[in-house]
């Protein structure tokens, strides 16, 4: 019990790094022809070829739990869950606070949220693949919490 705690821990926490390095070497690398659009506002659809990482990470989340439930790796279903609840958290932060795709969180103001955001701000300022910043998302550098109050 307590290992399988420890594994979905462990698993949401690394896949903030998993995250990171998608981002910045993946989608910002040869998968960018996915991402751009979510950086290029150029279409009309309220979905974005960026949206497909989203199924990605629903694949390889739903293996781990096929893996456990096949009686073939028995932390499957922890990994799993720790992927899932990464990628509810990912997308409650990042497409409703925000981007605003559902009009849900506009008014959280602390100082983290604040940050969160001008992080972010600060990534899609770069609108080529090239001379990004700040590709992770929970995990916040330091000086963007600077005049946050």
């Amino acid at each position: 019990m307590w290992l399988h705690i420890l594994v979905f821990l462990l698993t949401f926490c690394t896949m903030e790094f998993i995250a990171w390095f998608s981002h910045k070497y993946i989608m910002h690398g040869f998968l960018w022809c996915l991402h751009e659009d979510h950086h290029h506002k150029s279409h009309d659809s309220w979905f974005e070829h960026n949206d497909a990482f989203f199924v990605i990470y629903a694949i390889i989340s739903v293996t781990f739990f096929l893996l456990w439930k096949s009686n073939i790796l028995e932390i499957g279903l922890a990994i799993g869950l720790g992927i899932l609840a990464y990628g509810i958290t990912y997308f409650i932060v990042h497409d409703i606070f925000i981007h605003q795709r559902f009009k849900l969180l506009r008014n959280v103001n602390n100082r983290y949220a604040k940050a969160v955001r001008r992080a972010h701000k600060m990534h899609h300022k770069h609108l080529s693949k090239e001379d990004g910043e700040c590709f992770g998302m929970l995990i916040v550098p330091w000086k963007y919490f600077k005049n946050t109050k």
